[in-house]
This record gives structure tokens, C-alpha cells and sequence, in this order.
């Protein structure tokens, strides 16, 4: 039995697994390297990213960390040759995008009101059958409130609900790739809807806006809970029996979120904590100025 964890990836046991009080326990079906419906992409995951990966980590003299102490301390104690230097930020010059962002939203963003827009993007690699795609579209548009939602070419191979498009044109702007920075740090922004991707939740966090979490796969679930349980600045949405994100439980969400003051105060102040570790003499700042001196002695 061990030895088919060993090569799987595929848990012996349904159980919950706790690494400090401060860290939320997650489920075996939820490990980083779990993919649901597709064993051969988790067994390929398992072997040849996960099990190297640790290998790597005990070999390894530093470990750079996307996150700051004050976010993340129980976590960091638990690995003495971590270095927390985030959250970092991407530079004008030097941000890489897997497609070209359409610059046009922010345009499209000024001219709504402050506070407004729900924002909705999924990363890269989230896909969503046409079920779930029709769900998330009319759940938008019964909510009334203005969107902005990124759609890749490959996020569904459903089309869009009939009269959808119509319906929504004068409240939703529908992009290929946004300039998510900068999007998530305009004003007119209510909320985030994710997939908890650690990027995506560094750059909502840095920005205060509150998050509505829908993870995929991966790490996304207990990122997840970092943000609903220890955080506090967002909550999950919640499937239904059938594995389905309904219009009603998405619009329910929403309104919850946005009238949620405790969330909208944690997510301001945990944007101020963050900006604050990476400025000069932050604990991020320090870190990475003595990772710095650190390999100058190599």
C-alpha cells in the first residue's frame, strides 16, 4: 500500500493533516499534487515535480519565499532556510505575460464607480466544462453589478449563453488577458474572483481587495483557507452536490462579500502590512538585503 503512495501520489487514507495551529489543516484529497479525474497528470506531478522538488529543498543552502513573516510565520518556522522577500511585485520593464494583455479595461475601468466592479480571473491552466461556464455567466448577470472577467481562448470550449453578450454589454467588459497589477489596484474594483493561484493571492493581497475563492487544483485549496480562516479577507464558494458552482450560490457569495466590513478592514490592513515588508525596513526588504550579503561570502 505505501509503495502505491510512493509512485502515485494517491492517498492511503480520507484524512486531515495538521502542521501547527496556525496552519489550516487540509484534506489528502486535497494535496498539492492532487488532480481529480486525471491520474496520469497527478502521478506525473508526484514523480517528477513534488518528489524532486524535495530533494531540492534538502540541498538547498536559501529558499526565496513570495511572502512575508508577518503573513506567514508558523509556516516559515517550519523550514529554518526559508527567506520570505515578497510580496513581490512585477516591473514594467521586465513582466512576462503567456498572452498579450488587453490594456483596454483599465480605460473601461475608469469610467465605472468607485467600488464597483467584481473582477474575475482564473489563471492559466483552469478549465471549466460548459455547465460550469454557463453557471459563472448568469450568475454574473443576476447579480446587476459591473465585471470585468478574463475568458482565455482555451478556458472552456462552450460558447457563451444566447443573448448573453447583449444582455450584459453596457456592465461587462470581457477580456483575453488583463493587466492584472494594475487592475486589482484601480479603484473601481469590489472584489476578486479566483482560483487562489499564489501569484493571483499576493498581488490581491497587496492591493486590499477582498477575494472570492474558487480553487482548482493544487495548492489552491489551502491557499484558499489561508485567505477564509486565517486572514479573513475573503470567503469560498461552495459546489453543489453534482460538483457545480450554481448562479445562485455565485450571487449569494458576491453579496455577501461586499457587504462584509470586517473583510474589507482585513484586506486594508493586511495591504498595509504587506507594503510595508517590502519597503525599507520592512522584514522583506532586510531578508533580501541579507540573503544579498549572504552570497557575497560564497
Amino acid at each position: 500500500m505505501h509503495l502505491k503512495f510512493f509512485f502515485t501520489g494517491i492517498p492511503l487514507k480520507d484524512e486531515f493533516i495538521s502542521l501547527s495551529k496556525e496552519i489550516p489543516a487540509w484534506n489528502t484529497n486535497e494535496l498539492v499534487w492532487s488532480f481529480h479525474g486525471d491520474q496520469e497528470l497527478q502521478k506525473l506531478i508526484f514523480r517528477h515535480f513534488i518528489r524532486e522538488t524535495v530533494e531540492y529543498v534538502k540541498i538547498s543552502d536559501f529558499l526565496l519565499v513570495n511572502s512575508a513573516c508577518e503573513l506567514e510565520q508558523s509556516a516559515c518556522d517550519l523550514i529554518p532556510n526559508a527567506i520570505p522577500i515578497g510580496p513581490l511585485h512585477a516591473s514594467n520593464h521586465f513582466a512576462g505575460n503567456l498572452w498579450p494583455e488587453d490594456s483596454t479595461c483599465l480605460t473601461w475601468l475608469d469610467r465605472q464607480p468607485n467600488g464597483s466592479v467584481i473582477y474575475l480571473a482564473f489563471g492559466s491552466t483552469v478549465v471549466y466544462n460548459k455547465q460550469q461556464f454557463n453557471e459563472l455567466a448568469f450568475g454574473l448577470e443576476i447579480t446587476g453589478q459591473p465585471f470585468l472577467w478574463v475568458v482565455r481562448s482555451d478556458f472552456t470550449e462552450a460558447e457563451f449563453p444566447d443573448g448573453f453578450l447583449e444582455r450584459t454589454a453596457n456592465s461587462g467588459k470581457i477580456v483575453k488577458w488583463a493587466p492584472q497589477e494594475k487592475v486589482l489596484a484601480h479603484t473601481s474594483i469590489s472584489c476578486f474572483v479566483s482560483h487562489c493561484g499564489w501569484n493571483s493571492t499576493m498581488e490581491g493581497l497587496s492591493m486590499g481587495v477582498p477575494f472570492l475563492c474558487w480553487p482548482y487544483c493544487a495548492d489552491q485549496f489551502h491557499n484558499k483557507d489561508t485567505i477564509c480562516k486565517n486572514w479573513k479577507v475573503g470567503v469560498g464558494l461552495v459546489p453543489d452536490e453534482n460538483g457545480i458552482v450554481t448562479r445562485d450560490e455565485i450571487k449569494g457569495k458576491i453579496e455577501q462579500l461586499v457587504s462584509d466590513k470586517d473583510i474589507k478592514v482585513n484586506s486594508l490592513k493586511l495591504k498595509k502590512m504587506a507594503r510595508k515588508s517590502i519597503s525599507e525596513g520592512g522584514s522583506s526588504f532586510k531578508n533580501f538585503l541579507s540573503f544579498v550579503e549572504q552570497i557575497k561570502k560564497f
